[in-house]
């Protein structure tokens, strides 16, 4: 495999990764979102309102669960509310500790994480919930838990970075390729110019170092005239001197 087609081929990778990327973080925000974000697991208490909801051991989250009129895009402001968390006989207090999230609004079903509790044991906990919300609809405290795939769109972005500047360095390189690849273009003689027939009498035939020499003076001129780089010069006069 030559280095252009290694060039083509290394772009194709880096564009297909760099979209798959794209698409994978896109799609498990979404699902992390909507699908694998079991925010009422464990049940929900209404507010203000008391129950009794079995709980896991370990952390649970606690989200605030309404119905919003319109689209509720500018976010669902938490009201002032308390949650009280009763354990088990033998069981100690659960540890409560406010965590506001970000609003997730679904056909006027909003939510937002208000607390996350860490439960000492399982067990069935009686919850006693309290707060000024006469302005929303059927308001209640959710008890469950995040997605397990929280991580995914970290990962997919640090793929999408990654694919990205391999892609800049492989362009630059082919363009590179393609520059080396490009043969130096001569001006044409100028008109009414004939060059001698090979072999007439008195014709002028110039030795080989004649001929380069000619050809480093062309080259020369084509510097000076801005056609040619110093790196492109350097490199077309490497090759005549080399005799290729």
């Amino acid at each position: 495999m030559n280095r252009a087609t290694a060039a083509r081929v290394l772009t194709v990778m880096a564009v297909v990764a760099l979209l798959g990327s794209l698409v994978g973080f896109i799609a498990t925000m979404v699902l992390n979102a909507f699908v694998f974000d079991e925010y009422d697991a464990y049940g929900e208490v209404s507010i203000p309102g008391s129950d009794t909801v079995y709980l896991p051991e370990g952390e649970v989250i606690i989200t605030f669960h309404t119905l919003v009129i319109g689209s509720g895009s500018g976010g669902l402001p938490v009201p002032q509310m308390s949650v009280a968390i009763e354990p088990p006989d033998g069981v100690p207090d659960p540890v409560l500790t406010e965590d506001i999230g970000g609003t997730t609004t679904v056909n006027n079903d909003a939510r937002v994480r208000v607390w996350v509790a860490q439960i000492p044991a399982d067990g069935t906990y009686g919850i006693t919930t309290e707060g000024q919300v006469s302005a929303y609809v059927n308001p209640t405290l959710a008890f469950g838990h995040g997605t397990p795939y929280g991580h995914l769109p970290v990962v997919f972005g640090v793929v999408f970075g990654i694919a990205l500047v391999d892609l800049l360095i492989v362009r630059a390189w082919a363009a590179r390729i393609a520059m080396r690849a490009s043969p130096v273009a001569f001006p044409p003689p100028p008109d009414g110019f004939h060059p001698p027939p090979v072999g007439a009498a008195g014709a002028y035939v110039p030795t080989d170092q004649g001929v380069r020499l000619e050809q480093l003076n062309t080259l020369a001129r084509l510097r000076d005239s801005g056609a040619l780089t110093e790196d492109e010069f350097a490199a077309e006069k490497k090759r005549v001197l080399d005799g290729r």
